[in-house]
């Protein structure tokens, strides 16, 4: 009965990228969590060392593990990998990833045999090869090709973090984690925060600091610490070491609640003046800690990060898809947010663009307004956005201050420092929605 069930689904895509590139691409490490859409349950446990016969693991659900197994016999470099299912039975899954060369194209194609529901595949193949061929293109960018740096990454477990180092190892960069825990290989070191090793960052081209505790929360005197304290002396700590070390290159996270919470309809560059707030200050001090003499130093101000796999549209997403959507208080605040590829693209250029330097407006050319925003992303979900939320509704889980400072906040930002030349992956907020939320 299974066998009749069983359908076949193909896409095929030109990718902007010789064959050997491109085989060679899904052979690095990090190439299944990059192809992994964010709106899929589960996460990546395994990923296969060899792609004539390793094996990846993906959790799906708390004793649910999808076992991926490679085929020796579907294998033909650079032409051809295959992977069949080997758990989950009466599931039934067998894929191939055929790889055709046109000239200096490569034409890539999907096959997949399965008794999957349909809906589900078809979304999933027009995400991976989207997700391929813009991250090809971000790897052959004239400040990146050719180039292969030993980058230290701190946060590398957090929603930014778990983008951005799969982007990294694909492109053919070495990946160090700082961690705080004990090393679990090679590719860790220990960080400790308030005494960093002398040669914590020996052999180290560039430092990507990520870490920072959370700004959700209701804004307590303990809360505020927190988001204080893990910010300013490990960053101060962090880049004197990297400057003792002699890195070159020093990308720090930071936030457009530099400009305070709220500008009304002021355009905001990096040139702009800093805002007034807890927000605005934590950030300020937060950026001067990272300027030291020595590394090109510079500061990723990230808008409202996008992706359902964390931030504020991982909250949102569930009540706009039961219909219980709607814009914050009046709807009227602006809102800059930058699509998760799009940022980790930005971090990128940051480590390799050796002309960008100073604070750089992560977010997309074109903010919206809190209603506007509302009416797009149910748009996406094919759902109403009948229901605002009352201006109370954030203050009583956030405290007065804390949703005047992040749920309500008014930013109108723009990427000026990018430059006009600067492509994004989604300029629009309904493309970058679509493209996240397979839609």
């Amino acid at each position: 009965m299974t066998s009749r069930l069983v359908r076949v689904h193909s896409l095929t895509t030109p990718v902007a990228a010789p064959i050997e590139e491109v085989f060679e691409w899904h052979r690095r490490p990090g190439a299944i969590h990059r192809l992994m859409p964010p709106w899929m349950p589960g996460s990546v446990k395994q990923e296969a060392t060899d792609l004539a016969d390793g094996t990846a693991l993906l959790s799906l659900a708390p004793g649910v593990v999808w076992k991926a197994r490679h085929d020796p016999a579907g294998y033909d470099p650079p032409r051809l990998f295959t992977d069949r299912l080997a758990s989950l039975r009466p599931l039934s899954w067998t894929h191939s990833h055929q790889f055709t060369a046109d000239g200096d194209r490569t034409l890539v194609t999907d096959r997949i045999e399965t008794n999957v529901p349909g809906g589900t595949v078809d979304r999933m193949l027009g995400y991976r090869h989207a997700q391929l061929s813009a991250d090809l293109v971000t790897h052959r960018r004239p400040y990146a090709a050719g180039r292969s740096l030993t980058v230290a990454v701190t946060g590398a477990s957090g929603t930014v973090g778990r983008a951005l180092v799969p982007l990294l190892t694909t492109g053919g960069h070495r990946v160090i984690r700082l961690v705080r825990h004990a090393p679990s290989g090679p590719e860790e070191r220990r960080w400790d925060t308030s005494s960093p090793a002398p040669d914590l960052l020996d052999g180290v081209d560039a430092v990507v600091h990520l870490a920072g505790a959370s700004i959700a929360g209701r804004f307590s005197a303990a809360h505020k610490a927190a988001i204080h304290d893990s910010r300013i002396e490990p960053t101060r700590l962090l880049a004197e070491t990297a400057a003792r070390c002699g890195v070159p290159t020093f990308v720090s996270a930071s936030g457009i609640g530099f400009y305070g919470a709220d500008r009304g309809d002021e355009v905001l560059t990096e040139s702009s003046a800093a805002g007034t707030g807890f927000l605005a200050d934590v950030v300020a001090d937060w950026e001067a800690a990272t300027r030291v003499d020595g590394p090109r130093v510079v500061q990723v101000r990230t808008g409202i990060v996008q992706t359902p796999a964390g931030g504020a549209l991982r909250v949102q997403r569930p009540l706009f898809a039961a219909g219980l959507g709607g814009p914050l208080g009046g709807g009227e605040q602006w809102l800059s947010w930058i699509g998760i590829d799009d940022l980790v693209d930005i971090y990128h250029r940051a480590l390799l663009d050796e002309t960008l330097v100073g604070p750089v407006n992560a977010v997309a050319p074109e903010p919206v307004t809190g209603r506007d925003y509302a009416t797009i992303l149910a748009r996406v979900l094919h759902r109403p956005a009948l229901l605002p939320t009352p201006a109370f509704g954030p203050r009583i889980l956030l405290g007065d201050e804390g949703a005047e400072e992040v749920a309500l906040a008014s930013q109108r930002v723009e990427p000026a420092a990018l430059g006009i030349q600067h492509e994004f992956r989604h300029a629009t907020l309904e493309a970058a929605l679509r493209h996240v939320l397979g839609r």
